[in-house]
């Protein structure tokens, strides 16, 4: 006597979107850090494992030390977070955009995009040590917030922008 057993299987498939992939600003901040790549490291990891190290927790932040200098990662996280900001402006407005950073060893500095004549945004750095946001949803809504501001400081004032 034989048995015989059927087995069927069912699958679906789920469709999910990361937040990388709703945000124009975290995809262009995944391909600044890419970017600064220089060995391929980060060639096949996920979006959101390249740009983790821009989420620091409360936690953490009261761990980092501000007594010492600011590390080279730090600073160029910092450096690729505006340099996103003002590729994303570029994109929208048409206008080139340039960014630079100037950091004290302190951690205290400035950060500056700009297009023609026109300072686009500037903003002051404090205590760069601990630069980082509490999750990816808060790095990506900071960074449309100074992204739609670039963008209504450059269409009020196009003729600075020309330069």
């Amino acid at each position: 006597m034989t048995t015989k057993t059927t087995t069927t299987e069912t699958t679906t498939t789920e469709t999910t979107t990361s937040i990388v992939e709703e945000s124009t600003f975290l995809k262009e901040l995944v391909l600044q850090v890419r970017a600064q790549d220089h060995y391929g490291v980060y060639r096949t990891w996920k979006d959101e494992l390249v740009i983790a190290n821009f989420v620091v927790s409360k936690e953490k932040k009261s761990k980092i030390s501000v007594e010492g200098d600011v590390d080279p990662a730090t600073q160029l996280r910092i450096l690729c977070f505006y340099r996103a900001i003002a590729v994303c402006i570029e994109k929208q407005t048409g206008k080139l955009c340039q960014v630079v950073t100037d950091l004290s060893h302190e951690g205290f500095g400035w950060a500056i995009v700009w297009t023609g004549r026109l300072v686009v945004l500037s903003r002051t750095l404090r205590d760069a040590q601990r630069f980082g946001y509490p999750s990816l949803k808060k790095l990506a809504a900071q960074g449309e917030r100074l992204v739609e501001s670039g963008i209504k400081t450059v269409e009020k004032f196009p003729d600075a922008a020309d330069g």
